[in-house]
């Protein structure tokens, strides 16, 4: 079993800043990698960024130069500034671990508003 948790969200004004966490724990020894989704209510599930065991990272173009993911351990984290309004929306995190199918987390809010 893995298991998620993600925490960081709330309320931030536009061009403010937060960053979120996921702690991942359960029995599994290595994984592939772990990554941000968000979704706004009515729309598919949008990818964010990732980061493999190695520390490659890959980010969607809608927030390129704006969101920064770094993991520690068995920790991810989303460092995102320069918020917009648009990207409010509950943030997922994911974890795909070897030998084992991908976990996500329950997800957290992020609202950008004034």
């Amino acid at each position: 079993q893995v298991h998620l948790v993600e925490s960081g969200g709330g309320l931030v004004q536009p061009g403010g800043s937060l960053k979120l966490a996921c702690e991942a724990s359960g029995r599994f020894l290595r994984f592939l990698d772990m990554a941000w989704y968000r979704q706004i209510p009515g729309r598919p599930r949008e990818f964010i960024a990732s980061i493999t065991s190695s520390g490659s990272t890959n980010y969607a173009d809608s927030v390129k130069g704006r969101f920064s993911i770094s993991r520690q351990m068995l920790t991810m984290y989303l460092q995102m500034s320069s918020l917009k309004p648009e990207d409010t929306a509950v943030y997922y995190c994911k974890i795909r671990p070897v030998g084992l199918g991908e976990a996500w987390g329950q997800g957290i809010q992020v609202t950008v508003a004034s």
